[in-house]
């Protein structure tokens, strides 16, 4: 399953080691669920949700439907960007 946890780490600006203490686990663990390796525990990932007040649903994610949102939003940018190339023109 893939997941947003890299990035909602790096917002926050810490470090595996940062966010493993923060949730009880190791780095090794954090670093495992970041790649995909590994998958968390129902209660680790409300956890995960609980630290960063966000929904599961929007940290964790099936392969599909991250590659659905990244073509919706690739072809909302390039509309935007056609927008604003018609309007210097």
């Amino acid at each position: 399953m893939k997941n947003r946890l890299k990035d909602l780490r790096a917002d926050r600006e810490w470090s595996q080691a940062e966010l493993a203490a923060r949730l009880g686990v190791s780095r090794q663990s954090v670093n495992a669920i970041e790649t995909g390796k590994y998958d968390p525990s129902l209660p680790l990932a409300f956890k995960i949700g609980h630290l960063f007040q966000l929904p599961l649903e929007y940290i964790f994610k099936h392969e599909e439907e991250l590659a659905e949102e990244k073509k919706m939003h690739a072809e909302a940018l390039q509309k935007l960007m056609d927008e604003i190339k018609n309007q210097s023109s």
